[in-house]
């Protein structure tokens, strides 16, 4: 028996309702204040304003259509209605809405089993799935504004999910009542932090910030920082065996990301299984630019990055010959430098790797949408004053690609169910993100991007050199991943169809990192192979055979070719500058 002392349930309730009150004042008290004060707030910057007011114009010019959609609408919603009827009447009928693909916004199983929450559930996918419908049905707008507005009407169509309020989802519900609303107050907590603690308007975080230390328990693969430039650091990893193949393995990973997506934790580092696999391992840690690094265009990248590790590399090995591989914008570098290099008649790379790596840029994906005139005159606009461009503008546009995943999840664990991010490294790397240069970056959105000239023969120059990549002719190992939001697979596969080497092309499951980064000893995906490359992905998937497993082994096999001898492991002969990782990915604005 509880005693008059111990508070009861709608006291503890009323007393939580006041702290969500005066949270909740706190908050818009705040946002308003950040939006004043934002001198970048852009009203509307992804210029959507004009792109449904074309798609409504049109629509009123033909309101018989209009009516039609009215109508089919009204036809589904009528069909949904008597399925649930008859479920309710005991009938064993499937319902006709669920989610489709991995969506785990209605995996409680109130969802299914609840009569109410089933027909909001219904009602929602139902809806969701006319209203894209729709979209995509409208004819005579051209295909850039029906894209833009079909994205949009998505991110509107995610944020509506009844995941997202309290009511309607039952899992949030159930732990409102069952905490007295304890859940909702410390969920507003965390969204007053977050709205502090973030340079923009919000940042919902994603992963637990105090989890990871940067060589304590992520990127801890030993090894000595042998060379620095503005741009980079270079990473030699020390050998974990007697002899190593002669040839130096250079990595040249992303600069919008930090390295160590490659060098996580010991259970999944690509770093060590490569030390383990008998490589001499090298890797490029690019510099987290600020505005004193505004003028470093793309070539800076190619001369202090690559070209300088390959003369680093050789000062401290004596091995002028090495193999590459580069990972999504460091792979579009690689191939960039390849045809510079040709041209100079400098032959040091013997074989190259690219991993989910963009050259013909003709099929981009959803990113391609962030690059209209429009929006590319806000970036470089603020890009001007501030002299790079911010790395969290570009997680929150790579979030806004898997919304549901990446941003409504998140929303719903932190704010609504109280709870703190999970530990997880992956996120903790994504959510460390780098500046870009101002002039690189307005240079790769604006050449590759927007106008694809990369793949065009002279159509960019790198230090005054054209960039021809179909004069790229030696061994090279292609990789993409099927899920990639980021770099479509059936995009990277046109690279097959530039270079002019004898090439292999891979098909890994999953995405554009979980894909890459795949253990042998998870055991986990598959990847597909086919000697054939047809200029058609289609037809080359249509005969590829699948394995299970790690694309690892495979690329090893294939790389071995290309390693050089193996040879004694000896020490470099400079002196390290420090120790990995090096103070370049530890910088964090």
């Amino acid at each position: 028996m509880t005693t008059s002392e111990e508070p009861q349930a709608g006291d503890i309730l009323a007393a939580n309702m006041v702290k969500i009150a005066d949270y909740y004042q706190r908050i818009v008290q705040l946002l308003i204040f950040k939006q004043s004060t934002d001198q970048h707030m852009v009203h509307d910057p992804f210029n959507m304003t004009s792109a449904y007011a074309t798609l409504f114009t049109h629509l009123l010019s033909e309101p018989e259509k209009l009516f039609q959609y009215q109508m089919d609408f009204t036809q589904h919603y009528m069909e949904m209605l008597g399925n649930i009827t008859a479920r309710l009447m005991g009938e064993d009928t499937p319902p006709l809405y669920q989610p489709i693909g991995r969506d785990n916004r209605f995996n409680d199983a109130a969802w299914n089993e609840n009569a109410l929450f089933d027909f909001i559930k219904q009602y929602y996918l139902m809806s969701s799935e006319w209203m894209q419908k729709f979209v995509r049905s409208i004819e005579g707008l051209d295909e850039k504004t029906v894209q833009k507005i079909s994205f949009h009407t998505r991110q509107f169509i995610d944020a509506l999910s009844p995941s997202n309020f309290v009511i309607t989802n039952p899992q949030v519900l159930k732990a409102t009542l069952d905490s007295n609303g304890e859940n909702l107050v410390k969920g507003l907590e965390n969204l007053l932090a977050d709205i502090e603690g973030s340079k923009q308007l919000l940042t919902i975080r994603t992963a637990d910030s105090e989890a990871f230390s940067i060589g304590k328990n992520i990127a801890v693969t030993p090894g000595k920082v042998i060379y620095q430039n503005e741009l980079m650091q270079l990473i030699h990893y020390t050998p974990v065996k007697p002899k190593h193949y002669s040839r130096p393995l250079l990595i040249i990973p992303p600069w919008i990301n930090k390295y160590y997506i490659l060098d996580l934790k010991k259970e999944n580092s690509f770093v060590g299984w490569l030390l383990g696999a008998g490589y001499s391992v090298f890797m490029i840690s690019w510099v987290n630019p600020d505005k004193k690094l505004a003028h470093k265009g793309f070539d800076d990248y190619m001369i202090e990055g690559p070209l300088s590790a390959l003369d680093a590399i050789e000062k401290a090995t004596g091995f002028k010959d090495i193999t590459a591989i580069g990972y999504c914008l460091g792979g579009t570098l690689l191939a960039a430098t390849l045809s510079y290099m040709n041209s100079r008649k400098d032959s040091r790379i013997k074989a190259a790797t690219f991993l989910t790596t963009l050259i013909d840029f003709a099929d981009s994906g959803e990113l391609a949408l962030f690059v209209d005139d429009e929006q590319l005159r806000v970036v470089e606009e603020r890009m001007q004053e501030n002299g790079f461009y911010d790395g969290a503008d570009m997680a929150n546009t790579f979030n806004m690609l898997k919304a549901n995943d990446m941003i409504w999840s998140f929303f719903v664990n932190n704010y609504l169910l109280g709870k703190s991010p999970f530990p997880f490294d992956l996120l903790y790397w994504n959510s460390d993100s780098t500046r870009l240069p101002a002039k690189m970056h307005s240079f790769y959105l604006r050449n590759m991007y927007q106008a694809n000239l990369l793949k065009e023969p002279g159509g960019i120059s790198m230090k005054d050199v054209p960039v021809d990549v179909r004069t790229v002719n030696l061994p090279t190992f292609l990789l993409s991943t099927r899920e990639d939001h980021i770099a479509p697979w059936k995009s990277t596969y046109a690279s097959t169809q530039l270079f002019s080497g004898n090439m292999t092309f891979v098909l890994a499951a999953s995405g554009h990192i979980a894909g890459v980064v795949n253990h042998p000893r998870t055991n986990k995906y598959s990847y597909w192979t086919n000697p054939k490359t047809p200029k058609n992905p289609e037809d080359w998937l249509k005969t590829a055979e699948e394995h299970k497993g790690s694309w690892w082994l495979h690329w090893h096999e294939w790389h071995k070719a290309y390693a050089g001898e193996l040879v004694d492991v000896a020490e470099d002969k400079v002196a390290a500058i420090e120790d990995a990782p090096g103070s370049y990915v530890r910088v964090r604005y």
